[in-house]
């Protein structure tokens, strides 16, 4: 951990409420690193898991935060109370269906059937 800086309490709030952490984490971790903490720690037992760090989406005051971001960069100090926790809420890509990978490569022209009407 870089000198003089506090790590950063974060907790992940998942889909369905429950949390992993909080934990501390350096300033300087990547957003790819903590969607591997996540996975390391992912409960066992959920209806819904994770394969890759690809499947997993990090939500942090509104905006998803991309893998290459480090914590740090991606923290809005402005409305954060020192001593507390940040809330980071993970998004889990659901898993391909073979439906959609055949829609996919189905090469059909797409028809616009809109049914608005403005009156």
């Amino acid at each position: 951990m870089a000198e003089g800086m506090e790590p950063i309490e974060v907790r992940f709030r998942l889909f369905d409420g429950t949390d992993i952490g909080p934990n501390g984490h350096d300033p300087s971790t990547t957003v790819a690193a903590l969607k591997e903490f996540v996975l390391a720690r992912w409960p066992q037992g959920k209806e819904v898991a994770p394969e890759s760090v690809n499947d997993v989406k990090l939500i942090s005051a509104g905006r998803v935060l991309e893998n290459n971001t480090t914590l740090a960069e991606s923290r809005l100090p402005v409305g954060e109370v020192a001593g507390s926790a940040i809330t980071m809420h993970v998004i889990v890509r659901p898993p391909q269906s073979v439906k959609t990978e055949k829609k996919k490569v189905s090469k059909s022209p797409k028809q616009n059937r809109c049914g608005c009407t403005i009156l």
